[in-house]
């Protein structure tokens, strides 16, 4: 790399951080999440100041998020994020962010269509029916139901949540490798991306019955960890943010794949939208409680 270069990233990493400081003496009007978003970009920058070599790669990940953080502004929509809830017992299917068929050939149209208005539609409806008795035994004082209610909600509100990530992790221009800060912290916590996927892939093949694998960012060790989950909610790890998921239940692949798990998982790489990842790693990243 040469000087010139280097002379010129970091400027460009310079005046991207005092303009996140201008942002952020400046505060008012803005969102809460849009701030949070900056301070990012922020901390972004200033780790990169202190690199001995700011690499091409750097910019490109300043320059996306910068992209991003340009799209998502506007103050008036931010505040509707921000007050944004849902009414007990109203959550909704969400739409695919692509046709029924773009997995193709990695997923078989039919496995989607059943999978996304069947199952995931089974999982709001057990949520929202869950919450609302909840809701009744509060106005009536009977709790007589509540340990079935509250495990019906663990199920369903785990499945619904559970599959929104999971359409949104795929694309039918996925596949390939993450780049930016997520590749430098699967790096740095798996020793390598092959390491992480050779992990992944066995902690999906071997969930006992149905369930999911997970990576996911902890905010109490401050890295990133593969967890396993049995059905949807089972043995795994609480105060932990998920990232990226498989669901390994049956009727995610036995259409197409029948027993042989260990080929849908080969394939299902071919379709990661790291793209999605990404975006959800800088977030989670930004939430870090004290270390133990």
């Amino acid at each position: 790399m040469t000087i010139q270069y280097q002379h010129a990233f970091r400027k460009y990493v310079s005046d991207t951080e005092e303009w996140c400081l201008s942002v952020l003496t400046d505060s008012e009007g803005y969102s809460v999440d849009w701030l949070e978003n900056v301070r990012f970009v922020l901390e972004l920058a200033q780790g990169y100041e202190e690199n001995e070599e700011i690499l091409e790669e750097d910019i490109l990940t300043i320059q996306t998020c910068m992209e991003r953080l340009e799209h998502s502004f506007c103050p008036e929509v931010e505040r509707q994020k921000q007050s944004a809830r849902v009414p007990i017992g109203q959550h909704k299917l969400p739409p695919l962010p692509y046709r029924y068929n773009a997995l193709e050939p990695y997923i078989a149209t039919k496995i989607m269509e059943l999978h996304h208005q069947k199952h995931h539609k089974s999982y709001v409806d057990g949520l929202n029916k869950a919450e609302k008795k909840m809701q009744e035994a509060r106005e009536t004082e009977n709790f007589d139901l509540i340990k079935h209610w509250e495990r019906e909600a663990a199920f369903h509100g785990s499945g619904h949540y559970l599959h929104t990530m999971f359409w949104e992790n795929m694309s039918p221009n996925g596949g390939g490798q993450p780049r930016g800060r997520l590749a430098q912290q699967i790096v740095q916590d798996f020793g390598s991306f092959d390491k992480f996927k050779k992990h992944f892939s066995a902690a999906a093949d071997k969930v006992e019955g149905v369930g999911w694998a997970l990576l996911v960012w902890s905010p109490r060790a401050h890295r990133l960890e593969i967890l396993q989950t049995e059905k949807q909610q089972l043995f795994t790890q609480w105060d932990t943010i998920p990232l990226l998921g498989l669901d390994v239940w049956e009727h995610a692949y036995y259409l197409q794949y029948q027993n042989d798990r260990k080929t849908y998982i080969n394939n299902w790489w071919n379709i990661v939208n790291w793209r999605d990842v990404e975006d959800r790693y800088q977030k989670a990243a930004m939430v870090k409680w004290k270390a133990y």
